[in-house]
């Protein structure tokens, strides 16, 4: 069968195999599985019964969980089916933006995880006309289960209705509204048709070499991002078996129980599985130490295809063998591709990983790209470090005269939901303007060199692209995040986030004495450790781009707090502003 809509994957991955373990969810301490033809059959039930509920096509229907779930999958199938449209919304979000999103998308009903977001959404429940009814996935006393959807649904005597709808939905037509998380002002409904999604998974597909059978994913990057929901149905479309962590916490003793031969990350969290190993490498002692670090010292010089010649091979395989085969197992044992995405992946974390033979393939795009433009493929080198690989079939990609990188192509979104004035400000002769700048090489690669908004001109009139010295300086084990600073100042600074767990370490084996964070980061002895991870990251660049100054912050960086959007991205007015004591510090008297 050919996939034009988004339910249409279930269907097709029945035609080719009912899986038995098509999704999986861990209740209780045990999986539970639910098969091909029960997610169709469950969807279906859900579609029956939101028509009884009357529900209509381009009605708009929100879902908000805490983590991935059987449930979201189910739901979205059964929404999409009825030409309806599904709004899915970050749980970290303020309560404030709940009530925009619900608003802006004037959402009829609304699913629920759990009492969390339950509270939040009955809190601003009266604040929106348009929904009738909240029902949640987990058992509550205060709230309707969306069993009681199923139930209305049960009676298969509407099946034939939600058929029609089904036949009417066409390919070009609006599927879901995605509000980005926006760095700055209200979130924007991105508006993705089925066919900016399906093109896209399809596309995708073709650069992941994921064996025939027996498949496993686990999955737990938020669903209600773009990047994991197209991911979903790619596995879907490639019969792979879905494994949702039950939490960030759990990830590791969910990748031992799960095995995983695939699973997408962000690079924050690739990021601290290298700490963490790192961590482990540095209690060692003796020759288990040397062995360790020789290991890791081999991996960081990485090239594929060989291009090291026969002797560095040589060498890869013993530390394959000795270390990085612990490494894997350490991540379940069976993990081969990890897909990258979301932001820019450092370097040398794409070199050890795929010298550990933990192929990390990164991809790069944006919610209103549906969101892959290019990624990385081990086969047939389309493989290049440092870059995010080759455009995807059907992508096209021009690089506008100030380095800006526009895109054309059957992923790009239909546009900003009740927003035309901003939908061409983004969108010119069919060309998406990403507010990324980079270029493409000789061999067709795309590399990324920074966000058009966030470079910044010093007051000598130099040019600084702050997230190149970013991802240099979170190289450090002893830096968290940090954000650079100096935009029409004299110099580059940064604010700097301690990775307060490693920093602690660190204190207690020198011997540093201290009562809190706050004491701890004004530590002399701290402060020249710093300087130090700061002078070496800054031999990598340009006279005027090195940071000069930097301040260390008392609290750590979160979602919760403000500092960082749900994709885990600086939210830079956020935290100038919150430190605008330590930026005055810096600067002088002035903001």
């Amino acid at each position: 069968m050919e996939i034009t809509r988004l339910f249409d994957f279930p269907y097709y991955q029945l035609e080719k195999k009912n899986l038995p373990d098509a999704l999986n969810i861990k209740k209780d301490g045990k999986w539970i599985s639910t098969s091909t033809q029960e997610y169709i059959d469950k969807a279906n039930a859900l579609s029956r019964g939101l028509l009884r509920l009357g529900v209509k096509a381009n009605d708009k229907i929100a879902i908000i969980s805490m983590n991935n779930r059987t449930e979201w999958n189910i739901c979205d199938i059964g929404i999409l089916q009825l030409g309806a449209q599904n709004v899915p919304i970050y749980p970290t979000i303020s309560q404030e933006d709940y009530a925009y999103v619900l608003n802006h998308s004037e959402s009829k009903y609304c699913f629920v995880s759990c009492t969390e977001v339950r509270d939040k959404v009955m809190a601003i429940k009266d604040q929106v006309p348009s929904l009738v009814e909240v029902y949640s996935f987990d058992t509550l006393d205060n709230c309707k289960n969306w069993s009681e959807v199923l139930e209305l649904g049960a009676d298969k005597s509407n099946q034939e209705e939600v058929e029609q709808h089904m036949a009417a939905v066409k390919t070009e037509d609006l599927a879901t509204l995605i509000y980005t998380s926006g760095t700055t002002g209200r979130p924007k409904g991105v508006m993705l048709s089925h066919k900016n999604i399906v093109s896209n998974a399809l596309a995708s597909s073709e650069r992941l070499p994921i064996p025939p059978d027996n498949v496993r994913a686990l999955s737990f990057l938020p669903v209600c991002h773009i990047y994991e929901r197209m991911l979903m149905y790619l596995y879907q479309y490639r019969c792979v078996s879905i494994y949702f962590a039950e939490s960030l916490e759990t990830i590791s003793d969910n990748l031992k129980e799960v095995k995983p031969i695939v699973m997408t990350a962000v690079p924050r969290l690739l990021e601290k599985v290298y700490d963490k190993i790192i961590a482990k490498g540095a209690d060692l002692t003796g020759v288990k130490k040397k062995l360790f670090f020789w290991a890791v010292d081999l991996g960081l010089e990485y090239q594929p295809y060989g291009q090291n010649g026969w002797w560095y091979e040589k060498k890869l395989a013993l530390a394959r063998k000795l270390i990085f085969s612990k490494w894997k197992e350490g991540l379940g044992g069976n993990l081969q591709l990890i897909a990258s995405g979301s932001a820019a992946l450092q370097p040398r974390l794409a070199r050890i990983f795929n010298a550990a033979e933990m192929g990390i393939m990164e991809g790069y795009g944006l919610t209103e790209t549906s969101p892959v433009c290019s990624v990385n493929d081990m086969r047939d080198g389309g493989f290049r470090v440092g870059t995010v690989g080759k455009l995807l079939p059907g992508v096209e990609v021009k690089i506008a005269e100030d380095g800006e990188i526009l895109v054309k192509g059957p992923n790009v979104m239909m546009g900003y939901y009740k927003d035309q004035e901003k939908t061409d400000e983004v969108i010119k002769n069919g060309y998406f303007h990403t507010g990324d700048i980079g270029n493409i090489d000789e061999d067709g690669f795309l590399k990324i060199t920074d966000r058009k908004k966030e470079m910044f001109k010093t007051s000598g009139g130099k040019y600084v692209a702050p997230q190149l010295l970013e991802n240099r300086l979170k190289q450090s084990t002893f830096i968290e995040q940090i954000m650079v600073i100096g935009d029409g100042e004299k110099m580059p600074a940064a604010l700097v986030q301690p990775n307060f767990e490693y920093l602690e370490n660190w204190a207690k084996k020198k011997d540093i004495t201290y009562a809190n964070h706050e004491e701890l980061i004004v530590n002399e002895r701290v402060l020249k450790r710093y300087q130090k991870e700061i002078d070496e990251a800054n031999e990598s660049f340009a006279k005027w781009e090195k940071v000069k100054v930097f301040r260390l912050t008392k609290d750590a960086w979160s979602v919760e707090s403000g500092h960082l959007t749900p994709t885990m991205k600086l939210k830079r007015k956020v935290i100038r502003e919150i430190y605008k004591d330590l930026y005055i510090d810096i600067y002088g008297n002035k903001l």
